[in-house]
């Protein structure tokens, strides 16, 4: 593909343009191209922190993967992260910039518009080609002043576009005649191709289809890319509330409002011998071998939401009959006794009772701490578990992430769950109670390492020798993708000669 700049854009959310992405980036990998993914705009909680110390969004994250790089900010300039339903923290550059409601953000778009091509300027200069995810849709007409996610990011490079849809949702080629529609002459003009995704069924009955949209709009169906089932790729955001029961070996989650980072239990579904269950607000909450209380970027708001819903009854009755309850990030904060907001960083400033089940105590800073963290685990086996995979499980490896605002204060009655390498030497991480039944942490990605996970779960209470390596799974799973996308590549290569 001699395109230098390509970008990947959606009729819809969640159409398929990240897969696409990740998939081009693999595919020019293997060719020894030397190609960086690309997201000028992204709205998204589920973030990753990269080597320069910022923050970006998991899938630019996944796509890095995919095209045999580290995560940089430069590949997702300007990461918006909701805090409510009108306002969100902006972060550009990896640097949370400010805190902003909808419409301030909206005039702010030209500087972050600055900000995005400053990124992309100093991409050009390091790579040969570069695959641009867009955001949501460039049919969204009353987001198009001052669009920096979509085409008005493609008409200011000057970037050929392909359109991304999901047949699976029905209405496929109404999707593309009225995204189509929506944009000007010469948004138009730079479509290239569409791509049909999530197919299945017989691809000769689709043929009629591909032949009337190409004749009705004058542009050619690049792929038809099939319904891959079981890809183990990081989520944009949403989370799929219907898991499939398998595993012995029950976790519950709560799926909060403002949860954060829900990627963490990725390696919790690929488990074979666990059954991973997010609870929505109108689902009824079972028995389980463990809880975790997940990050979320609303934290107080999140508790309040949580008490609401019982669930203080609930992570109380389970202890009880010996339940383990571990809280990552805003979770570990709401274990606690107290969260204090004196600067009001995640809404109106105040301080909210915790759940009081581990003694610490949070106060939420105006500060983010973003940085990649190595350790070991600092507790054992469980009293369900086996002798012999003792030693090993006391100093599992772990290889995790820190993205929180906020200190908390542990009494010297807990103990620490984690020992993490640092410049100094080492420090102490995350705390556990005194009976052993509850573990906090601020360190996201700690299932993701196979040690880890396996101590973890060990902790929790399930004996088990499978370690579920998360990395190697997705590498299968952007290898799946980039097959299916080979005919995509092709296409891309005859256009551009």
């Amino acid at each position: 593909m001699n395109i230098s700049t390509l970008m990947v854009q959606g009729t819809t959310s969640d159409a398929g343009k990240t897969t696409i992405v990740t998939a081009l980036c693999r595919l020019l990998q293997r060719r020894a191209c030397k190609v960086v993914p690309m997201k000028p705009q992204n709205m998204a909680l589920n973030s990753a922190v990269t080597e320069d110390g910022g923050e970006i969004g998991r899938a630019q994250a996944l796509q890095a993967q995919a095209a045999g790089l580290a995560p940089h900010t430069d590949m997702n300039p300007v990461l918006i992260k909701p805090s409510s339903d009108t306002g969100a923290q902006i972060v550009v550059h990896g640097k949370v910039r400010a805190d902003m409601q909808a419409r301030d953000y909206d005039q702010y778009k030209t500087v972050a518009m600055a900000a995005v091509l400053e990124s992309y300027a100093r991409l050009k200069t390091q790579y040969e080609c570069i695959v641009v995810e867009g955001a949501g849709s460039p049919a969204e007409v009353n987001l198009r002043e001052r669009d920096i996610a979509n085409m008005g990011f493609a008409e200011a490079v000057d970037c050929p576009v392909i359109l991304v849809a999901d047949i699976d949702r029905g209405g496929v080629f109404a999707h593309f005649l009225g995204t189509l529609a929506c944009l000007s002459q010469s948004e138009q003009d730079r479509v290239i191709g569409f791509v049909i995704n999530r197919f299945r069924g017989d691809l000769s009955l689709l043929e009629s289809g591909l032949d009337w949209l190409e004749q009705k709009t004058g542009k050619p169906v690049l792929a038809v890319i099939p319904y891959l089932h079981g890809l183990m790729l990081d989520a944009e955001d949403a989370i799929q509330l219907q898991q499939t029961k398998k595993g012995k070996f029950r976790v519950i989650v709560p799926a909060t409002p403002r949860i954060s980072n829900h990627t963490d239990f990725d390696a919790l579904r690929a488990h074979p011998e666990v059954d991973l269950q997010f609870i929505g607000p109108d689902h009824p909450i079972p028995a389980a071998d463990l809880i975790i209380l997940p990050g979320s970027k609303n934290t107080r708001e999140d508790l309040a939401f949580l008490k609401a819903r019982g669930w203080s009854t609930v992570l109380e009755r389970h202890l009880r009959y010996g339940g383990k309850v571990m809280g990552i990030c805003g979770g570990y904060q709401m274990l606690g006794q107290m969260i204090d907001d004196p600067h009001g960083v995640e809404g109106n400033p105040g301080t909210s009772d915790g759940f009081g089940l581990l003694d610490v105590s949070t106060v939420l800073t105006q500060d983010k701490r973003l940085q990649l963290v190595q350790g070991r685990c600092l507790f054992g086996q469980s009293t369900q578990a086996s002798q012999s995979h003792e030693t090993k499980l006391e100093s599992a490896r772990v290889e995790a992430y820190e993205i929180h605002m906020g200190l908390s204060y542990a009494s010297s009655d807990t103990h620490a769950a984690f020992e993490i390498d640092t410049p100094e030497g080492t420090a102490e991480e995350g705390c556990r109670s005194p009976d052993d039944l509850i573990l906090g942490t601020y360190l996201h990605g700690l299932f993701d390492h196979p040690e880890a996970c396996r101590a973890l779960l060990n902790w929790a209470g399930l004996d088990s020798a499978y370690e579920c390596d998360l990395h190697a799974l997705r590498e299968q799973s952007i290898d799946r993708v980039a097959d299916a996308c080979e005919t995509l590549l092709k296409r891309l290569d005859q256009l551009s000669t």
